[in-house]
């Protein structure tokens, strides 16, 4: 762009990108489509307002933003028609159609996306289905009878839910993970004698995820390591479910997470290699070159491969910006125009945005196209002709600083979304991106022709963790999650420590990064606590937090072998909320919904776990591998915070030969005011009964009952109930239980004594400080794609 007038167009064409981001932008803050008359209404206003004024330009923009804002909110009520009608929840469905994506297999469920081709009136196109294997009345012992694969016809019974999950402060969005992929409605295979599932065809379509399978395959089959094979299959064909949990935390944890995944420069690396391939075999050709010039072939032609490579990595949104980039730069070469850096950036993240407008939610989005606008901002020097040890030496010195403008720049945002940064991620870095850019990655994707070659890959990658493995032993930066003015304060602060700008200057950003590196988060008043009824599902965890101390109630379920509430749920939301030890852990008895995090929970530090586990249990083997100091729960017991009392009202005496429920924990807790709080765990109505009858001075009465056994018909009595006279009840339960909790009768005692009870289910996460009736993650954090459950 030359000249005063193509500057002016410049800026002009890129308020217009802006206006895109921005009217998309507002409409995934709505928490309701709007309807398709008022979206009618305004593009009818907003375009001859752009068109017949005289000021156009502006009035353009925010035209653009209307229209960016109309298309996304009918794609999104498009997309919301298809998600499954509440009556047929909990229904025997039969349903036909294929697998498509990537099956990911588990030791206890294949899971994987079924695209529908006859069912019944108002079954979702897309469905998320599970098939589980194990002595389930639903499963076949043995699981699915052949591996699932892409492009496999089957007709299924299945049974479906509208798409649900936990809801939480600063937790992952299932529901718009869900909403992001087209999948109307979840559910699992019901391979039982009376349903047999039946494969009717191999190979039908999906040819891009069959090739991305058999990739994985291939992978799998020809590297011993299963770990190495994880990693390698996620560079070659985009499959992050086959990293291991411990490899994805290693590389979290030194900060080269976004090298084990298909990156930008993955693509861009595919793409000049493609380019200089397809160059040098156009120049064999005299009739090719003169019918195209080579350059042009070579440009086109590598970006036509790395399209190609994209979509066998699964498409996602780092490639997809780099594609984007990559074409907008071809085009503009083509047609003799020559942009600058940042104009390119807009138009690639336009170019995203009108594709998948939900992209603008993925931490991906920001981290892929903030790491290069940083090293746009950042500059560098271009390489100087002369001998070639000074220019390596500059190189070196190059590529040094563009290691630390992504380190520091990219601090901010990461810290943003995780709460957390690595602080050797600059070493790492170093060593790790030169290993898994020329070496790895090269020799996993070559490995397709020539399979020798992944074993060759997965050597380097075993070295590459060794290295890593006592770095990621160091600590790494948590903070808590900050407020939206710490945020703005710390992204503009590590922007000006990468810009090319005086010290004195670039030193101003240091001030800036201090709210969001090191947050206060908020804390009760002395004598006063806040409860925080975690969404777990079916199961139980609470926070409960004084102004100096943590207890945690419960640690939730655990779902499989390599899925835990504590790793999924409970750490996250603590590393969010700024807690980084737990001055107690609580376990009230051993059902595994209730202490299914706990292994996860105890990598923390750990001052003191309270139980009614019985001796021997595996538990209390890996405190004491630990060293954390264990006690049983027993009734009497008394201790106090920061002016909050807690009080153990049973068991009585620990039996272990009783049954577990009956041993439940149940805790009073005390604020200065009179409020008061009982956690009751499991208790059923023979406990709930005997603690009664001991009740002769109100010890029972609380202003919120943890409702007991997650509202099962064996507790919730009605004597126990007059006792504690609570004001309010919170229970924790899944959607749709298997067990049916709460139950309605159960429901109807506490609705003839005029008691509210808040349900996990339809509130999410419950927050309760003590005054008015709590907050429900469920409505504060309420979007479009959010399930509402009284539907």
């Amino acid at each position: 762009m030359h000249g005063r007038g193509g500057l002016d167009i410049g800026w002009r064409l890129a308020a217009l990108g802006g206006a895109v981001l921005a009217g998309t932008g507002v409409q995934l803050q709505q928490a309701a489509t709007w309807s398709g008359v008022a979206m009618v209404l305004a593009l009818a206003a907003a375009l001859p307002m752009a068109w017949c004024c005289r000021h156009r330009w502006p009035l353009m923009a925010l035209a653009v933003a209307v229209i960016a804002f109309a298309a996304t909110d009918l794609r999104a009520t498009a997309r919301l028609s298809h998600t499954l009608p509440p009556a047929l929840e909990g229904q025997d469905l039969a349903v036909t159609g294929r697998i498509v994506g990537l099956p990911q297999e588990t030791l206890t469920a294949t899971r994987f996306v079924f695209v529908v081709e006859q069912a019944p009136p108002g079954v979702p196109p897309r469905l998320s289905l599970s098939w589980f294997r194990g002595p389930d009345g639903d499963a076949l012992l043995r699981g699915p009878p052949r591996t699932l694969q892409p492009g496999q016809r089957w007709t299924f019974t299945v049974r479906l839910k509208r798409p649900h999950g936990a809801m939480n402060p600063h937790g992952f969005d299932v529901e718009l993970w869900l909403f992001e992929r087209g999948l109307g409605a979840s559910g699992y295979v019901r391979a039982s004698p009376a349903a047999v599932p039946q494969l009717l065809a191999e190979g039908q379509g999906a040819w891009v995820d069959r090739a991305r399978f058999a990739l994985r395959e291939a992978i799998q089959a020809r590297v011993a390591d299963p770990r190495a094979a994880g990693v390698l299959a996620a560079l070659v064909v985009g499959d992050q479910g086959a990293i291991d949990r411990d490899d994805w935390a290693l590389f979290r944890d030194t900060g080269v997470a976004h090298l084990m995944a298909i990156s930008g420069l993955h693509v861009t690396m595919f793409a000049w290699l493609a380019a200089a391939l397809v160059g040098r075999a156009w120049r064999w050709s005299p009739r090719a070159m003169l019918a195209v010039p080579a350059p042009v072939a070579a440009r086109w032609g590598g970006l036509a491969l790395a399209s190609a490579y994209a979509l066998l990595a699964g498409w996602g949104v780092p490639a997809q910006r780099t594609l984007c980039m990559l074409a907008v730069v071809a085009t503009v070469q083509q047609i003799g125009l020559r942009w600058p850096g940042p104009f390119v950036l807009l138009a690639a993240a336009v170019a995203v945005a009108l594709m998948d407008p939900w992209a603008l939610l993925q931490p991906g989005f920001w981290l892929s196209f903030g790491a290069v606008g940083l090293l746009m901002l950042g500059g560098g020097d271009a390489p100087r002709p002369g001998p070639a040890w000074p220019r390596l030496r500059q190189a070196l010195v190059s590529g040094l600083r563009t290691q630390a403008v992504a380190t520091v720049g990219l601090a901010p945002l990461t810290l943003l979304f995780f709460q957390q940064v690595s602080l050797v991620g600059f070493v790492a870095n170093l060593v790790a991106i030169p290993a898994v850019t020329l070496l790895i990655t090269p020799l996993a994707m070559l490995g397709a022709l020539w399979a020798p070659l992944w074993s060759a890959a997965a050597a380097v990658l075993q070295a590459l963790v060794a290295v890593l493995q006592p770095l990621g032993a160091l600590p790494v930066w948590q903070a808590a999650a900050a407020p939206a003015w710490a945020a703005v304060a710390g992204l503009l602060g590590g922007a000006l420590l990468v810009l090319p700008l005086p010290w004195r200057v670039r030193w101003l950003g240091v001030p800036l990064l201090l709210p969001l590196l090191l947050p206060l988060p908020e804390r009760p008043d002395p004598g006063r606590f806040e409860l925080v009824a975690v969404d777990v599902g079916q199961g139980t965890a609470v926070l409960l937090r004084t102004q100096g101390h943590l207890l945690v109630y419960d640690t939730g379920p655990r779902w499989s072998p390599e899925s835990d509430a504590g790793d999924r749920i409970l750490r996250p939301l603590l590393r969010a909320r700024g807690e980084t030890r737990l001055d107690a852990l609580v376990l009230s008895h051993r059902d595994t919904d209730h202490t299914g995090g706990a292994a996860s929970l105890l990598g923390l530090p750990v001052a003191q776990v309270w139980s009614s586990l019985e001796p021997g249990h595996g538990l209390l083997a890996d405190m004491a591998a630990r060293s954390v100091p264990h006690a049983p729960c027993r009734a009497g017991q008394t201790w106090s915070w920061d002016g909050v009392k807690f009080t153990w009202l049973h068991p009585v005496e620990p039996d272990p030969a009783a049954r577990p429920n009956t041993q439940s924990c149940v805790l009073r807790i005390d604020d200065a005011a009179g409020r008061r709080v009982l956690l009751t765990g499991d208790l059923e109505s023979g406990q709930e009964g005997a603690l009664s009858i001991a009740d002769t001075t109100g010890i029972l009465r609380a202003d919120v009952l943890m409702v007991p056994h997650h509202g099962s018909r064996t507790s919730s009595s009605a004597v126990f109930l007059d006792r504690v006279a609570p004001r309010i009840a919170f229970v924790q339960a899944a959607y749709r239980s298997r067990f049916g909790h709460p139950a309605p009768d159960v429901l109807a005692r506490y609705a003839e004594r005029g008691i509210p009870v808040v349900r996990s289910d339809t509130c999410g996460a419950w927050i309760w400080t003590g005054d008015g009736p709590g907050v429900c993650t469920r409505q504060a954090r309420r979007r479009y794609w959010h399930h509402r459950t009284t539907d």
